[in-house]
C-alpha cells in the first residue's frame, strides 16, 4: 500500500466526509418524513442502536452470510427457552407470520408457499415436478446463474436434455438471447434473478413473457434478491421461485422458501410424498379407528405445501425470521436500495482508479460488487485481514456486499485498504 504523510491522511478523511454527506443527498426525497431517512443522515446506516452486535471486522460480506440482528437471536432465545424447559411449543402461529411475511416481500399470497431446506432443494423440487429428464425437452439457462447448479444441468445434459447455456456479454444477460435460445421444446428456463456470480439482475417479466409464449416455464433463483431489490413474482409472472434465508433474510442455513404460481399446480408430476402435504387423514388400522377398504384415507392440501412440503422444518430458523423478515417490511425494499447505490457508486468510481477489473455492470441496483483478478484470495487476504475488513475473496474473483447496517465509512475503509494494482 502507498504510504500517506500526515498532512495527505487528514486531507483523505476530510473528502471521505464530503463524499459520505454527498452521496447521501439522493436519499432524503425518497424518505422524506421517513425515520429512516434522519438515522441514515447521522449514523451513515439504517441499524438503530441494538440491532447488531458489535462486530469484530469492518463485514461487507453479507452476501455470504447475513448477520443474524440481536432482536432476532432474542427471538430464537426464548424458543429455545422454551424447549429447554420442556414445553411443547406450538408453531402455529410463527408459520402463519413467517409465511405472511415473505409473501408481503414478494408480493404472493401465502398458501402459493413451501417451506424448502435451501434454495438448491427448491430448485430440484421443481426439476422433478416437471419431470425432467423424463419429459425430455430442452432447459434454458446462463451462466450467470449459482454455479452450484452448474452440476445439476450438466447431469441433465448427460442423461438426454437438451441444455441450453447463455453466456453473458459486458456482464450482463440482454433478454434476447433467452429469446433467441428458447424453442417450442424448451420446458424449462432456469437462472438467478441476481447473480451471485456480479450481482446482474435480469429483467424477469420480459424473459417470462417470452418463456410463457412458446410453452415454457419459469424458474427463478431469488436468494439474492429477497430483501435485496423490489420483487413482484405476480407482475413477473413467474412460475417458481426459492431462497434459503441464511443471506438477505437474516435467518441462518436449512430453512427457505418456495413460490409456486398456483395455476401451475395442477400439471405437475409430484416429486415426494410427505406428512405436511396432508389435508385430511383417516386412518382404518388402530383401535377404534372406523373401518375401511384402505390402509388410510388420505387427502392432499391443494396449495404449494400439498404439492411440495416434506417433513418437520427447523422452527428455530422460523424464530429468527420472526423478527427479521417483519424488520426487512418496516425497512422497506426500495429505502435499502436507496441506501445502497452511493456505495456502489463509490465503489464503481474508485476501484478501477486503483487498477482493479470490475464485473459487475455500472447499473446494477444489487448488493453484490465483484472485480476479478488472479489470485485474488492470495493477494487480499493479508492486506484486509490487516484492516479488519471482511468481503468475499475466491480464487480469481473478489465480491463486496454491503448491507443495510453499512456505511459509507465502511466503503471507505475498504477502498483504502485495497492495494493498488500495476495495470496489466
Amino acid at each position: 500500500m502507498i504510504q500517506r504523510s500526515d498532512s495527505r491522511r487528514s486531507q483523505g478523511l476530510s473528502r471521505r466526509t464530503v463524499l459520505r454527506g454527498s452521496a447521501l443527498l439522493p436519499l432524503a426525497p425518497a424518505m422524506v418524513g421517513n425515520t429512516l431517512a434522519s438515522a441514515s443522515a447521522t449514523t451513515g446506516s439504517l441499524a438503530r442502536a441494538g440491532d447488531f452486535a458489535p462486530m469484530t471486522t469492518t463485514y461487507l460480506n453479507s452476501g455470504t452470510m447475513h448477520p443474524i440482528p440481536l432482536p432476532a437471536k432474542a427471538s430464537l432465545d426464548a424458543y429455545t427457552q422454551e424447549r429447554a424447559e420442556g414445553r411443547i411449543v406450538s408453531s402455529h402461529d410463527m408459520v402463519m407470520r413467517t409465511k405472511a411475511a415473505f409473501a408481503r416481500l414478494i408480493n404472493a399470497a401465502p398458501e402459493d408457499l413451501a417451506f424448502v431446506q435451501s434454495t438448491t432443494a427448491g430448485e430440484q423440487l421443481v426439476v422433478d415436478a416437471v419431470d425432467l429428464p423424463a419429459a425430455g425437452g430442452s432447459v434454458v439457462t446462463d451462466t450467470l446463474h449459482f454455479f452450484g447448479s452448474f452440476w445439476l444441468y450438466e447431469q441433465l445434459a448427460r442423461q438426454g436434455v437438451d441444455v441450453r447455456w447463455i453466456r453473458p456479454v459486458d456482464g450482463k444477460i440482454d433478454p434476447d438471447a433467452y429469446e433467441k435460445a428458447i424453442g417450442p421444446d424448451t420446458r424449462l428456463v432456469s437462472l438467478s434473478l441476481v447473480s451471485t456470480y456480479n450481482g446482474f439482475e435480469h429483467d424477469l417479466a420480459r424473459i417470462c413473457e417470452i418463456a410463457h409464449a412458446r410453452g415454457a416455464l419459469v424458474y427463478a433463483d431469488i436468494i439474492h434478491a429477497a430483501g435485496t431489490v423490489p420483487i413482484d413474482v405476480k407482475a413477473s409472472g413467474v412460475d417458481f421461485a426459492s431462497c434459503a434465508s441464511y443471506k438477505w433474510l437474516m435467518g441462518d442455513f436449512g430453512l427457505g422458501f418456495l413460490y409456486v404460481r398456483p395455476d401451475r399446480l395442477a400439471p405437475l408430476r409430484r416429486p415426494q410424498y410427505g406428512y405436511y402435504q396432508i389435508a385430511g387423514f383417516e386412518p382404518h388400522v388402530y383401535p377404534y379407528d372406523p373401518p375401511g377398504e384402505t390402509i388410510a384415507d388420505i387427502t392432499p392440501r391443494d396449495d404449494a405445501e400439498g404439492m411440495f412440503a416434506m417433513g418437520t422444518r427447523s422452527h428455530g430458523v422460523m424464530a429468527l425470521l420472526d423478527w427479521s423478515l417483519p424488520r426487512l417490511l418496516e425497512l422497506g425494499v426500495e429505502n435499502i436500495v436507496a441506501h445502497r447505490l452511493p456505495m456502489l457508486r463509490r465503489l464503481h468510481e474508485a476501484l478501477p482508479a486503483k487498477g482493479y477489473r470490475v464485473a459487475t455492470p455500472r447499473d446494477c441496483r444489487s448488493p453484490l460488487f465483484t472485480c476479478v483478478m488472479p489470485d485474488a484470495h492470495k493477494q487480499l487476504s493479508e492486506p484486509l485481514d490487516r484492516a479488519g475488513v471482511s468481503i468475499t475473496l475466491s480464487r480469481n474473483r473478489f465480491r463486496i456486499c454491503p448491507s443495510w447496517f453499512n456505511s459509507m465509512d465502511d466503503i471507505e475503509k475498504l477502498i483504502d485498504a485495497l492495494p493498488l494494482q500495476k495495470p496489466e
